[in-house]
């Protein structure tokens, strides 16, 4: 767990980027924080590891307060991806995975073990990539090897500084989806900073809105949705977003079955008829099924797969 204590940061310009700020971060969640530049996202961010210092206030992680903690020893314990990822380019990708490993004096098999078990979770096979060096790697490939390389050290807390915004659409999209599924299996604190807001509302579970050095809104992303503090929230997420999100994800999934003969197909979630269509939609990226078995109180009604969700989604003339 991360705790904020009343966080002010003033500059030595004068500039104050962080007013009175208290905030607690639950363990084992994707905290998104987002805001306007300048509003002191990425300033929160790296007070975590001691990458910025409060002017006054504390930080604890796991109880303990951030300033009496040696910095060095700290980030060894805290994975952190940054935009521009900083990998080593004279050095291959398992050396740059290996850094931090390396650094905590793990073993050589240890390690190895570690960078290819990860490796193997960003859908990167390791005996093509791991002897490469960074330049001859996509962009989205090395973004994933900075993903490798944050958790090698297998750190409890990960921190995400806008890590895909350089990254073309196709990418981003994939590897927000890749981030989502991997979280599953690793089950870390990500703390993670962007400014878009879909990008927010579909992978964190938990979002903090900041204006100005302080915190405007905590929620889900449903919560936001549902409920804006303000007109600042309202305003930031999106008038048109907010109306899209409440009139297709309101629409219960048992609009859309249809049948088919099930011993024809995969395997199929089950269901209940009230689930919203945004939530079904999500459940299926998540799992392997590509089928939801809906049913009423036990009776069987039928069957939705995500291409029929997904028309649903795009044909917004005839849900809003």
């Amino acid at each position: 767990m991360i705790r904020f204590d009343k966080i002010s940061k003033v500059f030595n310009d004068g500039t104050e980027t962080l007013k009175d700020v208290s905030l607690t971060i639950p363990a084992e969640q994707i905290i998104v924080i987002i805001g306007p530049s300048g509003c002191g996202k990425t300033t929160l961010l790296k007070m975590i590891n001691r990458l910025e210092i409060p002017t006054s206030g504390e930080v604890y992680v796991d109880g303990k307060a951030v300033s009496s903690l040696n910095p060095v020893e700290l980030r060894k314990t805290i994975g952190y991806v940054i935009q521009r990822i900083g990998l080593f380019p004279h050095m291959t990708i398992e050396k740059n995975a290996s850094l931090v490993p390396k650094l905590k004096g793990w073993s050589k098999e240890k390690t190895s073990e570690r960078i290819r078990e990860l490796m193997w979770m960003v859908g990167l096979e390791p005996k093509q990539f791991l002897g490469k060096y960074p330049l001859e790697l996509s962009g989205g490939q090395q973004q994933r090897i900075g993903v490798v390389r944050a958790l090698a050290g297998n750190p409890n807390i990960v921190l995400m500084d806008e890590p895909f915004s350089a990254l073309d659409p196709i990418s981003r999209e994939q590897l927000q989806v890749e981030t989502k599924k991997l979280q599953e299996k690793i089950k870390k604190t990500i703390v993670f900073v962007t400014h878009d807001m879909d990008e927010a509302l579909k992978i964190a579970d938990t979002i903090i809105v900041m204006k100005s050095g302080r915190i405007e809104q905590i929620g889900t992303p449903t919560e936001l949705i549902e409920n804006p503090i303000n007109d600042f929230v309202k305003n930031f997420i999106g008038i048109e977003r907010i109306n899209r999100k409440r009139s297709v994800g309101k629409r219960e999934i048992q609009e859309f079955i249809y049948f088919f003969e099930q011993e024809k197909q995969s395997p199929c979630i089950e269901v209940d008829a009230s689930l919203l269509l945004e939530e079904a939609i999500a459940l299926l990226e998540e799992g392997r099924e590509n089928c939801l078995l809906v049913k009423k109180t036990n009776e069987k009604l039928g069957y939705v797969n995500q291409s029929v969700l997904l028309r649903a989604m795009l044909e917004k003339e005839e849900v809003v």
